[in-house]
């Protein structure tokens, strides 16, 4: 330590210090001695140097001893810095575990033993003296968000018990987080089928990322190539084969990746005939991926490879997934002139407030607000999304666009091939794995009824003539909605006193005795301002239940967009409620059609990553497939059919795309019925 200017006394002290070791034989070795100042007062003095044996001891601003980083401060903000980075690596052992579907506990003696001897090194110096945010260990507790629920103990409200380091196998959760963090317990058998679907989704291994990690390793698409793989014996392509496709990532450095996980999408399509179809990616975990495409068209079929996402960007957003208060809502609350906002998600941090309880009685579907100050919980009136930032830290670089995220990879030669007719006598019948194609704009089944096309309001009006459409979902489904009351002249919207975005909306065509109904569902939505009425949003499965159904009743159902942010378990027990009202309604009217549009790709920015990445769009278009799995449904798969097309991926489609997606749904109610 050094003593200001004016208080020689402790410098003195320190020469007899050295003085004491000279005599008694003992060597000081001055580079490895450090000076640091420790001084609180508002105005930082001037310290006199320290000098042992002629040299100047190096003056620092903070110092690891023993293991601890000390700064000239004392707030431990260095120290929390350290235990974060370190931290973050054994916390990927146990998402790791977790994904292996390792028992609680298991993970709970990894916890243990790994964890939290490392958060609580020498926590009874500094546990009850951090200050700040970013120095009192609140970044460690973030971190561990996801891992403190029975029976995994809070981290650092822990060592500050006492302000003295207290055994974390002897604490016990909050009451408020084992409450209002864990979901609702299930049946046996759903949670059985919980545990099936999280596990159905597992993906390949990715790099762990540590402080020190070097960007310049992540995967480079535009240095990584695709090669086409020649057709046996050098032959020429027909209609009818399928051709394979190898690719090889590299990183910055333009070294081979060694390891899989990467995201990506592979197209095959001819922009002249305006034909599209999606390839099959395989994951080799080796650094390299083959797509396999089938051949359905005379002529130029260009292959196109696009890098979504890098195998490193992926652990990123697998990591603040299990976060969901990264994003927090706001509701008012009113009565009279008294107004209120509070704080509102699908799982509220534990503080002192007093939580209104919002989940529904019938389904389940949890919600959560912090109870205002003055009003009571039944005085909530809006909803809306609270304004938000990423915070994806240094780990941002892994989302550019242009650069790593949504990227075409070249090829190593020709990126097209000619396509010739089928082979005369020659019948083949390839694997094919894709549900249809573009051709000429239009789109084609592959499997399942044939598409019809309904090219004029004329069409589309006897079509849906006597039927009674419910559109239940996100926006996706409201422009279906859009699309239908545009394009049929006489069906006339009613005014039921819906909002803008949300609805509900109705539209009726009295000629054909036609109704449409679209009707947004429930919470969460991730709408900002204005805010949404509360009493306007419905759950999808009480909907439902609602419903008397029959041969002349159609019901879309479109849910995901809304759940991006959200740990997958939410949107599993979300579509596990919608699964079981579909059930109850077919049982009751077995007539009724139900049919499911899924989810598609879009645009990505760094925001929108945070918020909805498309490879948490996929996850949970695999989840909505296997919940509904067996169960007497259609489907207008939206994915392949935005991926195939030649417009660009948007979350909104395009026209076109839309049309098409309505010729699906109408051939689906008028299967024998032409244009």
């Amino acid at each position: 330590m050094g003593a200001p200017q004016g208080n020689e006394l402790e410098y003195g002290s320190f020469i007899d210090f050295v003085d004491w070791c000279e005599s008694n034989h003992l060597c000081l070795n001055t580079s490895e001695n450090k000076l640091m100042g420790v001084d609180f007062g508002r105005k930082t003095l001037p310290h006199t140097p320290v000098n042992i044996q002629g040299e100047d001891i190096e003056r620092v601003d903070s110092f690891k001893y023993l293991g601890v980083h000390l700064n000239n401060k004392l707030n431990w903000s260095r120290n929390t810095d350290t235990l974060y980075k370190r931290g973050q690596s054994h916390f990927h052992l146990m998402r790791r575990l977790r994904s292996f579907g390792m028992c609680r506990a298991l993970l709970r003696s990894f916890y243990h033993s790994v964890v939290a001897s490392a958060f609580f090194y020498a926590s009874v110096c500094w546990a009850g003296l951090c200050t700040g945010y970013y120095g009192g260990g609140e970044r460690e507790e973030d971190m561990a968000k996801g891992w403190n629920k029975p029976p995994l103990p809070p981290l650092f409200k822990v060592a500050r018990t006492n302000e003295s380091f207290t055994s974390p196998t002897n604490s016990t959760p909050p009451p408020q987080e084992d409450y209002f963090c864990k979901l609702q317990p299930l049946s046996p058998a759903d949670t059985q089928e919980e545990r099936l679907l999280v596990k159905s989704i597992a993906w390949p291994q990715t790099p762990p990322l540590s402080g020190s990690f070097p960007l310049k390793k992540s995967s480079n698409p535009r240095g990584s190539k695709f090669v086409i793989l020649p057709k046996d014996g050098g032959q020429r392509w027909h209609v009818g084969d399928q051709i394979k496709v190898w690719i090889k990532m590299k990183d910055f450095l333009g070294n081979p990746k060694k390891t899989g996980g990467d995201f990506m999408i592979a197209r095959l399509h001819n922009p002249v005939l305006r034909a599209g179809v999606t390839g099959k990616i395989v994951d080799h975990l080796n650094g390299s991926y083959s797509a396999v495409f089938p051949l359905l068209w005379n002529g130029s079929a260009k292959v196109e490879v696009t890098l979504i996402h890098t195998s490193e960007a992926i652990t990123v957003l697998r990591s603040i997934i299990e976060h969901p208060d990264r994003l927090m809502f706001d509701s008012q609350f009113r009565r009279g002139r008294t107004v209120e906002s509070s704080k509102c998600s699908i799982c509220l941090p534990p503080t002192k407030k007093p939580i209104c309880n919002f989940t529904d009685v019938k389904t389940g579907d949890p919600w959560f607000c912090y109870k205002p100050k003055k009003l009571g919980c039944n005085t909530r009136i809006t909803h809306y999304l609270h304004k938000y930032t990423p915070k994806f830290g240094r780990y941002v670089k892994l989302f550019q666009s242009g650069i790593n995220m949504k990227v075409s990879i070249p090829p190593s030669g020709t990126a097209s091939v000619k396509v010739f007719p089928p082979v005369k006598g020659v019948t083949k019948s390839p694997n094919i794995s894709q549900p249809g194609f573009y051709y000429h704009g239009v789109w084609r089944t592959l499997s399942g009824p044939p598409v019809h096309q309904f090219n004029t309001p004329t069409a589309v009006s006897q079509c849906l003539q006597n039927k009674l459409l419910f559109l239940y979902g996100d926006s996706t489904v409201r422009q279906w909605y859009k699309y239908l009351t545009s394009k049929i002249k006489d069906l006339k919207p009613v005014n039921i006193h819906g909002e803008k975005r949300v609805g509900p909306f109705m539209a009726t065509d009295h000629k054909r005795n036609t109704t449409v109904v679209f009707r947004i569902h429930g919470i969460p939505l991730l709408h900002t301002e204005p805010p949404i009425r509360v009493v306007k949003v419905h759950y999808i499965a009480n909907e439902l239940d609602s419903l008397e159904g029959g041969a002349n009743t159609v019901v879309v159902i479109g849910v995901w967009a809304h759940f991006g942010p959200f740990p997958i378990r939410f949107y599993v027990r979300r579509m596990q409620s919608i699964r079981k009202a579909v059930i109850r309604l077919l049982d009751r009217a077995p007539d009724t059609m139900v049919v499911i549009r899924t989810s598609n790709f879009r645009i990505l920015s760094p925001s929108v990553a945070w918020v909805n990445s498309d490879f948490h769009t996929m996850e949970r278009d695999k989840i909505l497939r296997a919940v509904f799995k067996g169960v007497n449904v259609r489907w207008v798969d939206a994915l392949e059919m935005t991926a195939s097309h030649y417009l660009e991926q948007e979350l909104h489609p395009k026209l076109p795309i839309i049309k098409n997606m309505i010729n699906v749904l109408l051939s689906f109610i008028c299967p024998g019925r032409l244009s």
